[in-house]
């Protein structure tokens, strides 16, 4: 009978609500060069920004998952591998898809990805709420 009482728990306790996200505003896409990061400020998380063409951004984890967490992403290098846009960490080098966050170089490593939407000249975020 414990046994039943304790996995009763572990389910209730595993099945939440799923989590609310909402759309903030970022900056203006005029505020941003093609191909070059920057780092916006949201909710006190901060955020690299991508703008590879007027209707292609990608927004990422400042936070280099290789370097111990330091906020360089945006002053990573803009690149692709294939049909795929990357950036490459400016302290060691290590290539991540802009999209996913899959990092080439390490497999062991992930990037947090933000979905991201232009409305009305602004770029918006997609955060948890």
């Amino acid at each position: 009978m414990t046994t039943i009482t304790q996995t009763r728990s572990r389910v209730v306790s595993s099945r939440t609500a799923p989590a609310r996200t909402v759309w903030e505003r970022a900056c203006r896409v005029d505020d941003l060069e093609p191909s070059w990061g920057e780092a916006v400020l949201i909710r006190m998380r901060q955020i690299a920004v991508f703008l590879l063409s007027p209707r292609e951004v990608y927004a990422v984890e400042h936070n280099d998952p290789a370097a111990d967490g330091a906020p360089v992403m945006a002053r990573g290098i803009v690149g692709s591998r294939g049909d795929r846009p990357t950036v490459a960490s400016p302290l060691h080098k290590e290539i991540y898809d802009l999209g996913t966050g899959e990092c080439y170089s390490d497999p062991a490593l992930l990037l947090r990805t933000f979905r991201t939407r232009i409305v009305g000249g602004f770029i918006e975020i997609e955060l948890e709420d």
